[in-house]
């Protein structure tokens, strides 16, 4: 585990239209078929969680253009559907793609899918979520250390308020997605006997069943007895700031996750107190350099140089990245520095005054 958490800076990147051009939509796969075929696949779970469509697949697909000019990737999105998924890869390995990274919907439910295609040839790459079954190699982050600093951050944010007996609920992520238990795993290691978890749901990674649980915990413990939300990522958060505004209940830390536009808004409004910032660059151009190594038949030993052991016992070659929290005091050193989002995106008109008092304008 890491002793601390360091940025990682992540350069502007100049999308082109040729960069994205020969990567296929939902229902229009561009990979062909045949032995020749140099057909990257890229399947994501949702697109809900804004990330995955405004920046894991443009910078995967600018990546893999740069390394193999004549390398195309197909694209699907699961939109949250397991199933749906499945059905993808098999598509996928039908057109004779050679390489699929895969960001699994459900972990578990993806593993046959993936047994089928490793058979017929086919090298796996488990992004961001660790799958189960026999894949190639593993690309995310250490996501234990996430949980830690999601705990930590909403700890500093209570200050002199964090006792065993302040009541903090925690709203986490879906347990078919392995990465919601190690966040959740990371948060209890620095929460637990520092506050008491007074009450603890899944939101299932969904703005609107965060909110649904949220409401439950005021109704439960009553609003003047919540001391600070642990929310698992940026979208639930949102759902969960919308609960806490309805019930009159203001200035308690609200964590979050994924560094997404609307909660850094949030921090700067004062209405999220913090978010784990995974620069999306650096890990969509790992997954894309492992999978032109994995194509070409090139080792990815100096690449992925940790080991994982996924849901089905297998031990997969693993690349972490470090995550790094952000609270109002950094945005200007991460996120902006980083070019993930200009002033001008995070400071519209709605937050051009909370902006000048945060020092960003």
């Amino acid at each position: 585990m890491r002793r601390a958490a360091v940025p990682v800076l992540v350069s502007a990147l100049a999308l082109s239209a040729a960069a994205c051009g020969k990567a296929g939509d939902d229902d229009n796969d561009s990979g062909g078929s045949g032995s020749d075929n140099k057909s990257i696949g890229l399947l994501l779970p949702d697109s809900v969680t804004t990330r995955y469509e405004q920046f894991d697949r443009p910078f995967f697909e600018a990546k893999v253009k740069e390394l193999c000019d004549d390398c195309t990737v197909s694209y699907n999105n699961a939109g949250a559907d397991a199933a749906k998924q499945a059905q993808q890869v098999s598509t996928m390995v039908t057109k004779g793609v050679k390489v699929i990274v895969v960001s699994a919907q459900d972990s578990a439910a993806i593993k046959s899918s993936i047994d089928a295609a490793v058979k017929k040839g086919v090298k796996v790459i488990a992004y961001d979520r660790l799958a189960q079954g026999p894949v190639s190699a593993y690309v995310s982050f250490d996501n234990e250390k996430v949980g830690q600093l999601q705990g930590q951050a909403l700890l500093d944010s209570l200050g002199d308020k964090a006792t065993p007996k302040s009541n903090v609920v925690m709203i986490n992520g879906d347990d078919a997605d392995p990465n919601a238990a190690l966040f959740k795993k990371g948060a209890h290691s620095v929460l637990d006997g520092k506050v008491k978890i007074a009450y603890e749901q899944s939101g299932l990674w969904k703005d609107s069943v965060a909110a649904q649980k949220m409401k439950a915990a005021i109704t439960q413990l009553g609003k003047k007895n919540i001391a600070g939300v642990y929310a698992a990522n940026d979208g639930m958060a949102g759902g969960i700031a919308t609960t806490l505004k309805g019930a009159g209940i203001s200035g308690i830390p609200l964590t979050g996750q994924d560094a997404e536009l609307a909660g850094i808004q949030r921090i700067v409004a004062g209405t999220q107190s913090s978010t784990v910032y995974k620069a999306f660059k650096p890990e969509a151009d790992a997954a894309a350099q492992l999978a032109v190594n994995l194509l070409e038949g090139k080792s990815i030993d100096s690449l992925a140089t940790q080991t994982m052991t996924n849901g089905s016992g297998d031990k997969v070659p693993s690349q972490l990245l470090t995550p790094v929290s952000v609270t109002v005091d950094n945005i200007k050193d991460t996120v902006i520095k980083d070019k993930l989002y200009t002033v001008q995106q995070i400071c519209t008109a709605e937050y051009a005054a909370k902006c000048k008092a945060a020092g960003l304008q």
